[in-house]
Parts: C-alpha cells; sequence; structure tokens
C-alpha cells in the first residue's frame, strides 16, 4: 500500500451501519405509523423463521470519555437506574401490544454509555421484564459491553444466570498518555481480571475493544497493546479506526488538539501493524475493523455466509427485525429505520403518553433495498454481482467510479462481480460510497463523517 493512495481515499465518508445512513433519511415521508406498519410486516415475516433482535440503549457513565460519539449521560446518581430500567419495560410493553404472537428472541445485546453501571438486581430486572413476554430462540447470542473498571465478577455471573454468553471489553490502548488524553483510566491488570472472570465462569466468546488513530498514540502503543492483548486471548477483537468527529455535539472529543490525533499514512500504519501482529497470532480478519479466532462464532458465520453488519457493528448472525430500546436507540425493520427520542426526559414523556417514543426515521423505497444490500455485501463478504439489479437501479455513475478503483488495484471485476482485493480492504468504505446513491446525489456542504482513513 502506497502513501498516495491513502492521501487520496483518506476523505470524510460513512461507516455503513446502514443505508442510506442517518444524515439521508428522509424525514418528509417518516411517519410513526408508517413505522409501526413496517414493524409489524417485518416481525410477520421472521419471527418463526429467525426471531427478532433486541439492542438496549443504557446510556449512563460515571465519567466522561473524551474519544467517545456514542450518545451518554454522565451521572454518579444511581437513583437513576431503576426508572429508566422501568421505562425500557414500558417501551417493550408498547412493541410487544403490536405483535400477533409471541416474539422470539434471536438476540439482546446491552449497549452504551456503560452497561455495568447498572446493579446486578436491575439487569436482572430488564431482562427478566424483557424474556418474560417472549420464547427464546434455541441458538439465542445474548451479548454486553463490560467496563473493564466497573464490571464486577457478580455482573459477569448475573448476566451468565440470565443467558448471556458473549462479552465485548472497551480496552481502547494501554498507554497512560493515551487514556489521560481520552479520559479512559484502566490497567492491564483490570482488564485481565475481568477477562480471567469472564473466562472463568463460561463464557464462550470474550471480546476486547481497541482503538487506533487516537491522540498522541504512537506506533510502540499499538504493538505494546496488542502484545498485551494476545496474552489474554480473547476470541474477538473489533480493531476501530478512531472517529474524530468534534463538531457533533455531544461527541465529547475535547482535552486534545487537531494536531495531536494521527492522520493519514501515520494512522493507517498503526492499522497495518496491530494487523500483522494478530494475523501472526492466529486471528483472521473479518470485514474491515474485525479479527477473531477460527473457534469464534463471528469466524464460523463468515464462513456459512451468514455475518450481518448493523448499528451494532458486525455480528455472527441476521435477523430482519431488530428492536432499539432506549434513549437514541436505533430499530432496523430491514424496511425502514427509525430512531428513538434522545432526551431522557422527552423519552420518558412519550412513554408515560403510551406512544412508542420513535422521533427520526427512514422508510426504504425498492432503490435503498438495493443499494443496501449491495453495500452489505461488500462490507461482510467484500464483493457483490450486480446481475439481477442492472435493470432496476442506474449504476453508471458507480460503475464509472469502479474503474478508478480497479486501475488502483482495490477491487477486481468480473462481469458483473465486484470482489475486493486485500490491497483494497483499506478502502472498503471508499466503495461502498460509490454505491451510495444518495450521496452521489447530495453531496453535503459541511463535514457529516469522519475520515475513512
Amino acid at each position: 500500500m502506497t502513501i498516495s493512495l491513502i492521501q487520496k481515499y483518506n476523505v470524510p465518508g460513512p461507516r455503513y451501519t446502514s443505508y442510506p445512513t442517518v444524515p439521508y433519511w428522509d424525514q418528509e415521508t417518516f411517519k410513526r405509523n408508517l413505522w409501526i406498519d413496517s414493524f409489524k410486516k417485518a416481525f410477520r415475516e421472521s419471527n418463526a423463521n429467525e426471531g427478532i433482535s433486541i439492542y438496549i440503549h443504557l446510556p449512563f457513565c460515571e465519567s466522561l470519555c473524551t474519544f467517545c460519539g456514542c450518545h451518554k449521560r454522565i451521572t454518579k446518581r444511581h437513583e437513576v437506574e431503576q426508572p429508566y430500567i422501568q421505562a425500557l419495560l414500558k417501551e417493550w410493553e408498547l412493541y410487544c401490544n403490536e405483535f400477533d404472537e409471541t416474539p422470539i428472541i434471536k438476540e439482546i445485546h446491552l449497549g452504551g454509555g456503560t452497561p455495568t453501571f447498572f446493579s446486578t438486581e436491575h439487569l436482572t430486572m430488564l431482562i427478566n421484564g424483557i424474556t418474560s413476554k417472549a420464547k427464546i430462540a434455541d441458538n439465542h447470542e445474548f451479548s454486553f459491553e463490560g467496563h473493564p473498571n466497573n464490571t464486577t465478577k457478580g455482573h459477569l455471573q448475573t448476566l451468565y444466570n440470565l443467558g448471556f454468553r458473549r462479552v465485548s471489553f472497551g480496552v481502547q490502548d494501554y498507554n497512560p498518555e493515551v487514556q489521560k488524553a481520552i479520559h479512559r483510566i484502566q490497567s492491564f491488570h483490570d482488564v485481565a481480571r475481568v477477562t480471567v472472570w469472564a473466562k472463568e465462569i463460561g463464557y464462550t466468546s470474550i471480546s476486547h475493544d481497541i482503538i487506533y488513530g487516537l491522540p498522541f498514540q504512537k506506533l510502540e502503543h499499538i504493538i505494546d497493546t496488542i502484545e498485551k492483548t494476545k496474552s489474554l486471548s480473547p476470541d474477538r477483537l473489533a480493531f476501530y479506526s478512531y472517529a474524530h468527529v468534534p463538531w457533533i455535539k455531544g461527541s465529547g472529543q475535547r482535552g486534545f488538539k487537531d494536531s495531536d490525533v494521527p492522520k493519514d499514512d501515520e494512522k493507517r500504519l498503526l492499522y497495518e501493524k496491530g494487523k500483522e501482529l494478530l494475523l501472526k497470532n492466529d486471528y483472521v480478519e473479518i470485514g474491515m475493523d474485525h479479527f477473531s479466532l477460527k473457534s469464534d462464532s463471528l469466524y464460523k458465520s463468515l464462513n456459512n455466509g451468514n455475518i450481518h453488519r448493523n448499528f451494532m457493528g458486525y455480528t455472527s448472525s441476521k435477523t430482519m427485525l431488530m428492536v432499539g430500546l432506549g434513549v437514541s436507540s436505533i430499530s432496523d425493520s430491514w424496511y425502514a429505520f427509525a430512531q428513538n427520542e434522545k432526551d431522557i426526559e422527552k423519552y420518558y414523556e412519550l412513554l408515560d403518553q403510551n406512544t412508542i417514543p420513535v422521533v427520526k426515521g427512514h422508510i426504504l423505497n425498492e432503490e435503498d433495498l438495493i443499494i443496501r444490500k449491495h453495500i452489505l455485501n461488500l462490507m461482510c463478504s467484500l464483493s457483490t454481482d450486480l446481475t439481477e439489479d442492472l435493470e432496476k437501479v442506474d449504476f453508471s455513475t458507480t460503475l464509472s467510479e469502479m474503474k478508478e478503483f480497479e486501475s488502483d488495484k482495490l477491487i477486481e471485476v468480473k462481469g458483473n462481480t465486484i470482489k475486493i482485493t486485500r490491497k483494497g480492504r483499506a478502502f472498503v468504505r471508499n466503495i461502498c460510497m460509490a454505491f451510495d446513491l444518495r450521496l452521489q446525489a447530495n453531496k453535503p456542504d459541511r463535514q457529516l463523517f469522519s475520515m475513512t482513513i
């Protein structure tokens, strides 16, 4: 890979956890009742076959991590826990009222915020309240995000007893200077302790999240972090690019200057070195920012064609319907997206009115569904075949841009099949942008997205 290619393609671009991407959702045609209709249609089509997924957003954190772009509320007041759990259960009840049969849950994921901000008693209340109105699929996968500093053995054991077998721990980087800059001080000892606990209890998939491109991060920091990580042998790793988006309200990205953040070839070198070390230690690269051991379900799903990408990143199974509960959560019925109210007090008000608290979204048209399919194919299997859709969608602009990628040896084109090369893996987001007809038709006049490299 040459530095000139990195400089050429390092432009602002989406991460494609959805298509259309959130800034291009059509708010004019979205209505709550249309979302409900879409939701019910997806439920009827998927419940008996694959089941449904539930994402639960738990937004509270005791301190602000300044690398984070997620929706959160900073507080040390744990009396906020119970009202929020009750609100989540009320929201789930409102959805259950729309079902014409008992839901079958295949996936539950607790995200944040900091899910382990909540006590074991309140987490038990939440999960029991959700599952009491549902059946659980035999091949279910329950997962949660744990903060190494406040995840107790009690958290791990309680959630294990409730059916959770996957846990991901946010590591980011072990260097003290980097940790200070991102306000995430945690020792290797803390990470090792919770990882060992999870293994002892019986979790079958333990993941560590690492971020490259953080402020003050250098090559030796990535090497040290990967070396420490491999000594703990997590089953999978998310090796994310830091998304520097200080212009987004609530991102909290402060305490360092733009010049403190590695860029272009310097940033990409951090990833390439980390990748090299991981591949040497039996990890397999999956998609554009995940790695797993061959024993993990993520690798197995890659081989059997079930790997999927959504707002939670890569997952080892696909469901048509993903219900998002909690403030700012996004639901996906495949035919539509819907996002909940972001303000907690307003979220509570809507629930008090017995109203499902979605406030924005997008109803996908036929072209959206086709484009979404091809972007998912590229993101998950690194190839897609346009044959059956060439007469349905005008791909002329896309195919024109493919010539440039092909010239740079980032893709191979055979007939109507586009395959991303090993060299092209670093530019997956750029290649997907060529398929993004909404972005092509309406280029933003201000920066909406983080840089692609």
